[in-house]
């Protein structure tokens, strides 16, 4: 299957890209995430490996696109959960070890 990613054409095929992956240690995640056999990796992981480019020539979005095409199961990254109003980090901490400040 032809993609594009960071504007350079690429045939990329799914039996490709786990030849590409396999003995590839995945890094932690920490954002979009694409599942390669039953390893969770980077999607900048995968598109630095699989193109052989720079991960900041390219999004991570543009691979994400490209590996859902391709069959992969691709993951984004989690919504932030804000903070609760009016509590600050110290009363938080405290409610969650159960504990209280004042007293």
């Amino acid at each position: 299957m032809r993609c594009v990613i960071a504007r350079f054409p690429f045939e990329l095929t799914k039996n490709g890209v786990l030849e590409s992956m396999k003995g590839v240690k995945p890094e932690p995640v920490t954002a979009e995430s694409v599942i390669i056999g039953r390893r969770h990796y980077p999607a900048k992981q995968v598109g630095e490996v699989v193109t052989r480019q720079d991960r900041r020539d390219f999004s991570a979005g543009e691979v994400l696109r490209a590996m859902t095409r391709l069959g992969f199961t691709c993951r984004t990254a989690p919504e932030a959960v804000p903070a609760p109003a009016g509590e600050t980090p110290l009363e938080r901490a405290s409610a969650m070890l159960g504990t209280s400040l004042t007293g």
